[in-house]
């Protein structure tokens, strides 16, 4: 887990840490979460089938797919819904997902790498973010002060 303010680095850090690692001939996939309402990050995260809800013309594998075998970096964690954060506390604990719409379970290996400009130990604290989910996150976390 990354934290630190808007403009600090987050991004770069993460993207240091996957290149510089076993997995750096694999794909490194960048997610921001505050950019997609909470149906469509689902969707983007764990991809969905044919059918699954209105628009899913064709199965569509999801960035966690993308990125078996390398790292996952999830920008602005601390703006995901309940919902995502128990889908994601499932990956980490399985370390397999499910797609939109289907009940097959597919095995990932993946690095997740997160970041935050939010304090997520505060939004622990208020209700607002997971405490199973934060510990799993902050395995090997990394402070980026301000300038």
């Amino acid at each position: 887990m990354i934290q630190g303010e808007s403009g600090t680095g987050k991004e770069l850090v993460a993207g240091a840490i996957h290149f510089n690692s076993e997995r750096k001939n694999k794909p490194l996939i960048t997610v921001n979460c505050s950019a997609l309402p909470e149906s469509l990050l689902e969707s983007e995260l764990f991809g969905h089938v044919k059918g699954s809800f209105t628009g899913a013309v064709r199965d569509r594998a999801g960035r966690f797919e993308e990125s078996d075998g390398g790292s996952i970096f999830l920008d602005e964690i601390g703006e995901i819904s309940p919902l995502i954060q128990v889908k994601l506390l499932r990956v980490i604990q399985e370390r397999e997902i499910e797609r939109v719409g289907e009940s097959k379970k597919r095995k990932m290996n993946i690095r997740i790498i997160t970041a935050t400009n939010r304090d997520l130990y505060g939004l622990v604290r208020k209700g607002i973010f997971r405490e199973d989910l934060y510990y799993r996150l902050k395995v090997f976390p990394v402070y980026l002060p301000p300038f």
